[in-house]
Protein backbone atom coordinates (compact mmCIF):
# COMPACT_ATOMS: atom_id res chain seq x y z
CA UNK A 1 0.00 0.00 0.00
CA UNK A 2 0.92 3.56 -0.22
CA UNK A 3 1.58 5.48 2.48
CA UNK A 4 -0.99 8.23 3.14
CA UNK A 5 0.36 11.90 3.04
CA UNK A 6 -0.54 14.68 5.10
CA UNK A 7 -4.20 15.83 5.81
CA UNK A 8 -5.18 12.40 4.18
CA UNK A 9 -2.55 11.19 6.98
CA UNK A 10 -3.97 12.25 9.93
CA UNK A 11 -7.40 10.88 9.10
CA UNK A 12 -6.12 7.98 7.81
CA UNK A 13 -4.39 7.04 11.15
CA UNK A 14 -7.48 8.18 13.04
CA UNK A 15 -9.39 6.05 11.81
CA UNK A 16 -7.83 3.26 12.12
CA UNK A 17 -6.59 3.87 15.17
CA UNK A 18 -9.98 3.48 16.62
CA UNK A 19 -10.73 0.55 14.84
CA UNK A 20 -8.48 -1.58 16.49
CA UNK A 21 -8.42 0.25 20.35
CA UNK A 22 -9.91 -2.44 21.89
CA UNK A 23 -7.19 -5.22 20.69
CA UNK A 24 -4.29 -2.58 20.53
CA UNK A 25 -2.26 -3.17 23.59
CA UNK A 26 -2.80 -7.02 23.77
CA UNK A 27 -0.94 -6.97 20.08
CA UNK A 28 1.57 -4.94 20.72
CA UNK A 29 2.47 -7.63 23.37
CA UNK A 30 1.89 -10.60 21.25
CA UNK A 31 3.59 -8.65 17.82
CA UNK A 32 6.61 -7.59 19.99
CA UNK A 33 6.86 -11.14 21.68
CA UNK A 34 5.89 -9.06 25.11
CA UNK A 35 9.19 -7.14 24.69
CA UNK A 36 7.32 -3.69 24.59
CA UNK A 37 7.41 -3.46 28.26
CA UNK A 38 10.90 -3.69 28.50
CA UNK A 39 10.87 -0.83 26.03
CA UNK A 40 8.89 1.24 27.51
CA UNK A 41 10.21 0.92 31.01
CA UNK A 42 13.81 1.46 29.46
CA UNK A 43 11.88 4.77 27.88
CA UNK A 44 11.08 6.42 31.08
CA UNK A 45 13.84 5.52 33.45
CA UNK A 46 15.52 8.13 31.32
CA UNK A 47 13.34 10.64 32.74
CA UNK A 48 14.42 9.52 36.26
CA UNK A 49 15.09 13.29 37.27
CA UNK A 50 12.62 14.64 35.81
CA UNK A 51 10.27 16.64 38.34
CA UNK A 52 6.97 18.61 37.30
CA UNK A 53 4.74 18.02 34.52
CA UNK A 54 5.34 14.99 32.16
CA UNK A 55 3.57 15.18 28.49
CA UNK A 56 2.94 11.74 27.06
CA UNK A 57 2.16 13.20 23.38
CA UNK A 58 0.15 10.20 21.16
CA UNK A 59 -0.76 8.72 24.43
CA UNK A 60 -3.05 6.25 22.86
CA UNK A 61 -4.83 3.30 25.82
CA UNK A 62 -1.96 5.10 27.47
CA UNK A 63 0.44 2.15 28.21
CA UNK A 64 3.43 4.85 28.31
CA UNK A 65 1.49 6.80 30.91
CA UNK A 66 1.10 4.12 33.28
CA UNK A 67 5.05 3.09 32.95
CA UNK A 68 5.28 7.01 33.89
CA UNK A 69 2.86 6.80 37.22
CA UNK A 70 4.47 3.48 37.68
CA UNK A 71 7.80 4.98 38.00
CA UNK A 72 6.64 7.63 39.55
CA UNK A 73 5.48 10.58 38.16
CA UNK A 74 2.27 12.18 39.37
CA UNK A 75 1.17 14.95 37.08
CA UNK A 76 0.62 13.37 33.72
CA UNK A 77 -0.66 14.96 30.61
CA UNK A 78 -1.88 12.32 28.08
CA UNK A 79 -2.12 13.75 24.98
CA UNK A 80 -4.03 11.72 21.75
CA UNK A 81 -5.86 12.87 18.46
CA UNK A 82 -7.81 9.73 19.09
CA UNK A 83 -10.47 10.00 21.29
CA UNK A 84 -11.65 6.43 21.46
CA UNK A 85 -8.47 5.01 22.30
CA UNK A 86 -7.62 8.13 24.70
CA UNK A 87 -11.72 7.03 26.43
CA UNK A 88 -10.70 3.01 26.41
CA UNK A 89 -7.42 3.92 28.07
CA UNK A 90 -8.84 5.93 30.78
CA UNK A 91 -11.68 3.81 31.03
CA UNK A 92 -9.45 0.60 31.65
CA UNK A 93 -7.63 2.02 34.42
CA UNK A 94 -8.77 1.55 37.79
CA UNK A 95 -6.33 2.74 39.87
CA UNK A 96 -7.53 6.13 41.36
CA UNK A 97 -4.35 7.46 42.38
CA UNK A 98 -3.50 7.14 38.73
CA UNK A 99 -6.26 8.66 37.36
CA UNK A 100 -6.01 11.82 39.97
CA UNK A 101 -2.92 12.27 38.37
CA UNK A 102 -3.48 11.88 35.14
CA UNK A 103 -5.06 14.73 32.33
CA UNK A 104 -6.21 13.12 29.41
CA UNK A 105 -6.32 15.69 26.39
CA UNK A 106 -7.51 15.18 22.60
CA UNK A 107 -6.01 17.16 20.73
CA UNK A 108 -3.37 17.31 17.62
CA UNK A 109 0.17 16.64 17.74
CA UNK A 110 1.29 19.00 15.86
CA UNK A 111 -0.64 22.12 17.21
CA UNK A 112 -0.83 21.48 20.98
CA UNK A 113 -3.56 22.95 23.09
CA UNK A 114 -1.13 23.48 25.78
CA UNK A 115 1.06 26.67 27.42
CA UNK A 116 5.09 27.03 26.16
CA UNK A 117 7.29 26.54 28.75
CA UNK A 118 4.68 24.59 31.04
CA UNK A 119 5.77 20.79 30.87
CA UNK A 120 9.31 19.03 32.58
CA UNK A 121 9.56 16.84 30.24
CA UNK A 122 7.41 14.67 27.27
CA UNK A 123 7.50 10.93 26.48
CA UNK A 124 6.33 9.89 22.81
CA UNK A 125 6.04 5.69 22.55
CA UNK A 126 5.79 4.83 18.82
CA UNK A 127 3.94 7.98 17.66
CA UNK A 128 6.14 10.52 15.73
CA UNK A 129 5.89 7.80 13.08
CA UNK A 130 2.10 8.97 12.66
CA UNK A 131 2.80 12.66 12.33
CA UNK A 132 1.76 14.24 9.42
CA UNK A 133 4.33 16.96 9.40
CA UNK A 134 7.10 15.81 11.98
CA UNK A 135 9.21 18.74 12.81
CA UNK A 136 5.93 20.44 13.14
CA UNK A 137 5.76 17.61 15.73
CA UNK A 138 9.10 18.63 17.61
CA UNK A 139 8.79 22.36 17.33
CA UNK A 140 5.52 22.29 19.18
CA UNK A 141 7.00 20.05 22.08
CA UNK A 142 9.91 22.60 22.53
CA UNK A 143 7.26 25.18 23.02
CA UNK A 144 5.98 23.56 25.66
CA UNK A 145 8.61 22.12 27.37
CA UNK A 146 10.23 24.41 30.31
CA UNK A 147 14.20 25.47 29.60
CA UNK A 148 15.73 22.29 30.87
CA UNK A 149 12.89 20.32 29.66
CA UNK A 150 13.98 16.85 28.30
CA UNK A 151 12.02 14.25 25.99
CA UNK A 152 12.48 10.44 25.59
CA UNK A 153 10.98 9.03 22.67
CA UNK A 154 10.55 5.48 21.93
CA UNK A 155 9.81 4.66 17.72
CA UNK A 156 10.39 1.70 15.56
CA UNK A 157 13.29 1.54 13.28
CA UNK A 158 14.88 -0.31 10.63
CA UNK A 159 17.69 -3.47 12.11
CA UNK A 160 21.06 -2.67 10.21
CA UNK A 161 22.49 -6.82 10.48
CA UNK A 162 21.70 -8.18 7.47
CA UNK A 163 20.38 -11.61 8.21
CA UNK A 164 18.43 -10.43 10.80
CA UNK A 165 17.28 -7.81 8.56
CA UNK A 166 15.83 -10.34 6.36
CA UNK A 167 14.15 -12.44 8.92
CA UNK A 168 12.26 -8.93 10.31
CA UNK A 169 11.44 -7.50 6.98
CA UNK A 170 9.65 -10.97 5.99
CA UNK A 171 7.88 -10.90 9.55
CA UNK A 172 7.13 -7.19 9.22
CA UNK A 173 5.41 -7.87 5.56
CA UNK A 174 4.15 -11.13 5.51
CA UNK A 175 3.18 -12.19 9.27
CA UNK A 176 2.41 -9.22 11.15
CA UNK A 177 -0.84 -7.84 8.88
CA UNK A 178 -2.13 -11.55 8.65
CA UNK A 179 -1.87 -11.74 13.05
CA UNK A 180 -3.08 -8.03 13.23
CA UNK A 181 -5.69 -8.32 10.41
CA UNK A 182 -7.13 -11.73 12.32
CA UNK A 183 -7.59 -10.54 15.84
CA UNK A 184 -8.13 -6.64 15.02
CA UNK A 185 -10.48 -7.22 12.04
CA UNK A 186 -8.02 -4.68 10.06
CA UNK A 187 -5.70 -5.73 8.06
CA UNK A 188 -4.80 -2.48 6.70
CA UNK A 189 -4.09 -0.72 10.09
CA UNK A 190 -1.47 -3.48 10.68
CA UNK A 191 -0.41 -3.18 6.88
CA UNK A 192 0.49 0.86 7.32
CA UNK A 193 2.28 -0.09 10.66
CA UNK A 194 4.65 -2.65 8.78
CA UNK A 195 4.69 0.54 5.64
CA UNK A 196 5.44 3.12 7.69
CA UNK A 197 7.80 1.30 9.67
CA UNK A 198 9.94 0.89 6.28
CA UNK A 199 9.69 4.29 4.61
CA UNK A 200 10.25 5.98 8.16
CA UNK A 201 12.98 8.39 8.71
CA UNK A 202 16.75 7.34 10.07
CA UNK A 203 17.65 7.44 13.66
CA UNK A 204 20.46 10.29 11.98
CA UNK A 205 17.72 12.04 10.32
CA UNK A 206 15.41 12.06 13.53
CA UNK A 207 18.48 13.71 15.54
CA UNK A 208 19.19 16.15 12.63
CA UNK A 209 15.78 17.36 13.04
CA UNK A 210 15.67 17.31 16.65
CA UNK A 211 18.70 19.61 16.64
CA UNK A 212 17.09 21.63 14.03
CA UNK A 213 14.47 22.48 16.00
CA UNK A 214 16.62 23.58 18.89
CA UNK A 215 17.24 20.77 21.39
CA UNK A 216 20.58 19.90 22.76
CA UNK A 217 22.52 16.65 24.44
CA UNK A 218 20.58 14.34 21.56
CA UNK A 219 21.67 10.83 21.80
CA UNK A 220 19.71 7.85 20.34
CA UNK A 221 19.99 4.28 21.07
CA UNK A 222 19.13 1.20 19.49
CA UNK A 223 17.26 -1.64 21.19
CA UNK A 224 16.68 -5.52 20.21
CA UNK A 225 19.14 -5.53 17.63
CA UNK A 226 17.82 -2.50 16.11
CA UNK A 227 13.90 -3.27 15.67
CA UNK A 228 12.94 0.34 18.31
CA UNK A 229 15.52 3.29 18.95
CA UNK A 230 15.28 5.23 21.84
CA UNK A 231 16.05 9.22 21.29
CA UNK A 232 16.95 11.61 24.12
CA UNK A 233 17.46 15.35 24.15
CA UNK A 234 16.89 18.40 25.79
CA UNK A 235 15.79 22.13 25.92
CA UNK A 236 18.44 24.78 26.47
CA UNK A 237 18.42 25.93 29.34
Amino acid sequence: MSLPQKEEKKDFVQEKFSSVTEKYDFLNSLLSFGIDHLWRRSTIKTLSGVTGPVLDLCAGTLPLTRELFRQGHRYIVALDFCFDMLKFGVEKNKDKELINSLRAVCGDGENLPLKENSFSGFTVAFGIRNLSDLPKGFSEVFRILKPGGKGAILEFSRPTFFPFKILYFFYLQRILPQIGGLISGDKEAYRYLAESIKGFYSQKEVCQMLKDTGFIDITYRPMTLGIVTLYQCQKPL
